[in-house]
């Protein structure tokens, strides 16, 4: 597998794992319990709320012109993105982190795959992927799909073509304003990474379709989410991005 990227000694490596333009971001977010979660809480974090409430997102978005420790692999540069993910926080003894954990993310890629898991010990996998954009004169329709034990799984907004700010101290803020990532390597030891963007503007969503096997693709702690209605969707605009290389916390 060395031949998808470069080989650095310890003294050698980049500060960037990642740098890349995430755009397009489809959000689907979901109040749910917070036992649901607790089983994939990395060590040291804990549950970050907003005002009471326990969100899980799916989020669909494009991967363009990425670059891993600063190389673009062929046929790994353009590529779609699917996860669900929740929202934590972190006290490092001065300041509290706000980050993501997430459960599983679905790319098209087999490299991109292998490097997040052996890495960062993330939760990727491998799927045939797809998407389609579509313009009106006063709308956008922006749709992803991924396919699972035989099946597509879809979700698809139709939203207004003009980018709003996000307001302070918003929901939409909430969700888009982590700025690090956590991912279990053990019952004792978390990788923490942080996530550098500007901030997002965002685009009103009209009308939505999810039509995704939770159960197949997530398991069957995820199943409920099949049916049950999101308590909010939008699209952010999304910008370049870059993912800084991990540090190893121990609680």
């Amino acid at each position: 597998m060395t031949r998808f990227f470069p080989y650095f000694k310890k003294s050698q490596q980049p500060k960037r794992f990642l740098d890349a333009q995430w755009r397009h971001l489809a959000f689907a977010n979901y109040e749910v319990r917070p036992e649901v979660l607790l089983p994939y809480l990395p060590a040291g974090t804990e549950l970050d709320l907003w005002n009471g409430k326990c969100y899980l997102s799916l989020v669909a978005f494009l991967f363009l012109e990425t670059q891993v420790f600063g190389v673009k692999i062929p046929g790994h540069v353009n590529f779609e993105e699917v996860n669900i993910r929740f929202y934590v926080k972190r006290f490092d003894g001065t300041n509290w982190k706000r980050g993501v954990v997430f459960v599983k993310e679905i790319v098209p890629r087999t490299a991109i795959a292998f490097i997040a898991n052996t890495f960062y010990k993330e939760k990727y996998e491998r799927l045939p992927m797809t998407h389609r954009f579509l313009e009106s004169d006063a709308a956008m329709n922006y749709s992803f799909g991924w396919k699972k034990g035989g099946k597509w799984n879809t979700f698809s907004v139709d939203t207004k073509k003009t980018a709003t700010p996000i307001l302070e101290g918003s929901e939409t803020e909430f969700i888009t304003e982590h700025y690090f990532g956590y991912s279990r390597q053990n019952a004792d030891t978390t990788f923490e990474y942080e996530v550098t963007h500007p901030r997002w503007q965002q685009f009103e969503v009209t009308d939505y379709a999810i039509d995704v096997d939770f159960e197949s693709v997530y398991g069957t702690a995820f199943a409920f989410l099949k049916n049950l209605e999101p308590v909010s969707v939008f699209l952010a605009d999304g910008s370049p991005i870059t993912v800084q290389n991990k540090i190893r916390i121990t609680a």
